[in-house]
């Protein structure tokens, strides 16, 4: 495992959907916003399929989402989200989309970029497959000049690529009681408790069920760190020849 990063200057976050950075990287990002990091969030999709209700009102959903994600956001203290907007389950990683990721890479700056690993295995969600593709070729897009040269923003070269959901981790950042305040965050994704988080919150066991995916966030993260000996963390893939 490598060892912990110093606290970056700037990182940039990129997910599939509202939600999918609380679960895959949260506490870090909270763990660098605290240090002083200047942490941004981009949404890639407007999570207009995040439900199982067939009568939902899905204008109305997309706007509780971003609202949700927004005060996800304040609680991890990062310093903006933006939103693409793509139809959720309709995320391709084609040319069109990889200038915006581009574009949003050169605009924040990060010294680390996190996001969906498209290697793992076995990865049913086909919008976490494109965004993860998205995140490296932007990358690959944003340090080079020739790439989308009329952008109106300098070539920009990450440091570091952090991978969450890795097909192979190799990298643990310790976050410690950051893990609360990624529950807090999750759990501003109200919309998301009955499939995501499995909480009804009208059923009369639903302090139980609160209580259960509190616990299961805390000992996914308690596992991370136990094989290298260290106390909560959050593992990824790190790729550093950027």
């Amino acid at each position: 495992m490598s060892p912990e990063l110093p606290t970056p200057e700037r990182a940039l976050a990129i997910g599939a959907h509202s939600d999918d950075v609380e679960f895959g990287c949260g506490a870090t990002l909270a763990k660098w916003a605290e240090d002083g990091a200047e942490v941004r969030l981009l949404v890639l999709t407007d999570g207009s399929k995040g439900t199982w209700d067939p009568d939902a009102d899905l204008g109305e959903l997309v706007a509780t989402r971003r609202r949700e994600q927004e005060d996800a956001a304040a609680v991890l203290g990062l310093a903006g989200v933006e939103f693409l907007g793509i139809p959720d389950g309709e995320l391709f990683s084609g040319l069109a989309e990889r200038a915006r990721v581009c574009e949003a890479i050169r605009r924040a700056r990060p010294n680390v970029v996190l996001g969906h690993d498209p290697w793992k295995r076995y990865r049913l969600h086909p919008d976490h497959r494109h965004a993860g593709w998205l995140l490296l070729d932007g990358v690959v897009a944003a340090r080079d000049h020739h790439y989308f040269p009329d952008q109106p923003l300098p070539a920009y070269r990450p440091d570091r690529i952090l991978l969450f959901e890795a097909e192979e981790v190799d990298h643990l950042e310790p976050v410690g009681r950051h893990v609360d305040t990624k529950v807090r965050a999750l759990l501003c994704h109200r919309s998301q408790w009955p499939s995501t988080m499995r909480i009804d919150a009208q059923a009369p066991d639903s302090d139980t069920q609160l209580e259960g995916f509190v616990g299961r966030v805390r000992a996914e993260a308690e596992a991370a760190g136990r094989a290298a000996g260290m106390g909560p963390s959050e593992g990824f893939k790190l790729l550093d020849k950027v």
